[in-house]
């Protein structure tokens, strides 16, 4: 946790802070080992970031005399994120991992090797999305939550969703065998799409394709999601 993430109910009078859930005092703790008088990097969700001193530690809670939180939190990726569904273990840690790149949207897709026993995954609850999130910002000192979209239906999103999407962004399809190489530097706004272990099947990728998607590749390499993921958005970006 490289950034003590506080809502807006944690705060008093925006001077003083108080922090009780018990995952923010354990890793205070046991990871900060933060004593009174420390001072700690702090932000507001959807807010700025800057400096607390650590007033008070307990089993029960955490108080911070707040400075000015006057700082911006890092500059979002100019891309939306359209990810077939991982399972369950890799959605963790894929949503963990993005949300520390700066994706702030991400809509997750159902396709034909998308299991669907994965939908009904307790890591697919508001409440699991959200704590991996938080944890992704709290990684890169960030405050801007993304915004996570469910699609059960790859033909209703290709259909009825997908041409909004694409409409002022690039449509960047990143399957195997593609006839392009990822591009790099990329600053338009763009649509990345990232299908599942074993890819898209050769009907998604034709429907895909036909919608206005440019085909990308990383390679000969088959690399699982969430790796891919990163290696997409650090070379793009």
């Amino acid at each position: 946790m490289n950034l003590i993430l506080l809502t807006h109910d944690d705060i008093e009078n925006d001077r003083l802070a108080r922090v009780r859930d018990p995952r923010r005092l354990r890793h205070l703790r046991e990871v900060h080992r933060a004593t009174p008088g420390d001072r700690l990097t702090l932000g507001v969700v959807g807010g700025h970031i800057g400096q607390g001193e650590l007033l008070t530690l307990c089993d029960q809670e955490a108080t911070f005399a707040l400075s000015p939180l006057d700082q911006a939190p890092p500059p979002p990726l100019p891309v939306h994120l359209v990810l077939a569904l991982p399972r369950p273990r890799m959605l963790a840690r894929t949503l963990e991992h993005v949300t520390a790149l700066g994706v702030k949207q991400i809509t997750l897709l159902h396709t034909r090797r998308v299991e669907k026993s994965y939908w009904m995954s307790p890591e697919l609850t508001p409440e699991k999305i959200h704590h991996h999130l938080v944890l992704g910002l709290e990684q890169a000192r960030d405050t801007l939550l993304p915004e996570v979209t469910l699609e059960r239906g790859f033909r209703p999103f290709v259909e009825g969703r997908l041409p909004a999407l694409l409409e002022g962004r690039r449509g960047l399809l990143a399957h195997p065998g593609m006839p392009s190489a990822c591009p790099r530097g990329v600053e338009a706004p763009t649509l990345l799409l990232v299908g599942p272990e074993g890819g898209f099947i050769p009907w998604e990728v034709e429907r895909l394709l036909e919608a206005g998607c440019e085909g990308i590749h990383l390679g000969q390499r088959i690399l699982r999601v969430e790796t891919a993921v990163t290696a997409l958005l650090a070379r793009l970006f």
